[in-house]
Order: C-alpha cells, then sequence, then structure tokens
C-alpha cells in the first residue's frame, strides 16, 4: 500500500463512525475490510458513474468516490440518502465540506429516497453506470426497487452489488421503537435463480454482501461476455 493511500485511510479513520455498519473495517492495521474490494471495482471497471443507495456516514460513497478519482478518468458517484435517520446529511454545504475533508470532490449527493430520486432530472440525465451499490431501506420490496430502477442504466462490464444481504434480522438503525425485519436476502435469493445473471456471496461484516454481475446472452460467445468487439 503506497503511502498517500494508507494516509488517505488513517485520515477516513479518524471518524469512528465511518468504522461502523458491518464493513469489517480495522484501524490498527489499517484495513479497508470490504472497502478493499469497492475500491478494487472502482479502479478495475473504471466507471464513469456510479450509484450508492444508503450510507449511514458515507463509507461506500467515500471509498468509490476515491477510486474513480484515482482513476485518469475521474468519474463521478452519485449518492442517495434521505438522511432519516438524523441530521447528518441535512445541510448541502456541510455535505460538501464533510466529503472534501477527505479529499474527494466526485460526489453528489442527494437527500430524497430512491422513489423520488426516479423522478427527477438527474435521473433521466444518468446512464453508464459501472457500479451500483444498494444499502438503502433494507427490505425485500425496496432492495427491488432500487435494483430494478436502475438495471437497465448499467452499463458492460458493470455490478451491483447488495450489503447486509445474507441475514434476515432485526434493522434497528431508526431506533429501537422503529425496527423492522432486515429482509434483502430474500430478493437477492430470487437473483440467484435467474440464469442471467452471476451472483457470489461475501460472509464478511454483520450481514454480508453480494455481488450481481449481469451475463449478455446475446454476445456471440457468452462464456467470454465481456471481451468487446468478438467476431
Amino acid at each position: 500500500m503506497g503511502h498517500e493511500m494508507e494516509s488517505w485511510i488513517s485520515r477516513l479513520f479518524e471518524e469512528p463512525d465511518l468504522l461502523r455498519m458491518g464493513h469489517s473495517q480495522t484501524p490498527e492495521d489499517s484495513n479497508l475490510g470490504l472497502g478493499w474490494l469497492y475500491y478494487a471495482l472502482g479502479r478495475i471497471v473504471r466507471p464513469r458513474n456510479a450509484v450508492v443507495i444508503g450510507s449511514l456516514r458515507g463509507f461506500v460513497p467515500l471509498v468509490i468516490a476515491k477510486a474513480l478519482q484515482d482513476n485518469a478518468e475521474c468519474g463521478q458517484v452519485t449518492f442517495i440518502d434521505p438522511g432519516m435517520v438524523d441530521s447528518f446529511w441535512s445541510d448541502p454545504d456541510e455535505v460538501l465540506r464533510y466529503f472534501e475533508s477527505h479529499g474527494v470532490r466526485n460526489i453528489r449527493h442527494f437527500r430524497m429516497t430512491s422513489q423520488d430520486f426516479v423522478a427527477t432530472h438527474d435521473y433521466r440525465e444518468l446512464s453508464d453506470v459501472g457500479l451500483l451499490f444498494i444499502d438503502g431501506y433494507h427490505t425485500e420490496e425496496q432492495a427491488q426497487f432500487d435494483y430494478e430502477s436502475f438495471e437497465g442504466l448499467l452499463s458492460h462490464r458493470a455490478f451491483a452489488l447488495f450489503h447486509d444481504s445474507m441475514v434476515v434480522r432485526p434493522d434497528k438503525v431508526y431506533g429501537a421503537e422503529n425496527a423492522y425485519e432486515m429482509r434483502v436476502k430474500y430478493f437477492v435469493d430470487r437473483l440467484k435463480s435467474d440464469p442471467g445473471l452471476q451472483v457470489m456471496d461475501f460472509p464478511f461484516g454483520v450481514s454480508g454482501l453480494t455481488l450481481v454481475r449481469k451475463i449478455d446472452r446475446n454476445a456471440p460467445d457468452p462464456m467470454r461476455d465481456w471481451i468487446e468487439g468478438l467476431p
């Protein structure tokens, strides 16, 4: 790991909340945990656009934005979070300063639900999404809405990631009095039965992560559908 990246991680982990939310981070050894996967995908896929739905304090949009900013193309992260947990995302200027304090300048935050975002001009202008990270309201129905709303915008060789996707358990992020059952796993289980998808679980963190890739069944060679320009 280079000195610049190690310094960036050290600065990131000065914020205690960026060590939370089940990404297997460990500050003692400057370990991003699952964040290494998010960063690596950002550098490998090199998307022009990434979409992140939900984040308590911005760990995932920050890591993906860092990856895209480190690319020569410097792609952009569209971050959608209505700020229903608390007021952290309520002031646009403070949000901008927060991201810039971590050295990233390529995140656009939309303080709204996914349902509201898909009705906007920004949604209609969005295309070529190389990474989609779904970590919003953790019901089966909302996970399905989030995936289906952006599935048609995914670019060639894109990946969708579902956080908290392997365990059904109570989610108390909105307070114990507003606890509900986390059921993203049930939607992911349905995706696993789709022959047009590759689906892989990563059993790390509190509730796991799932990676999804669409297979191009119309490719001349489906076994090598990711290669452009096949004869």
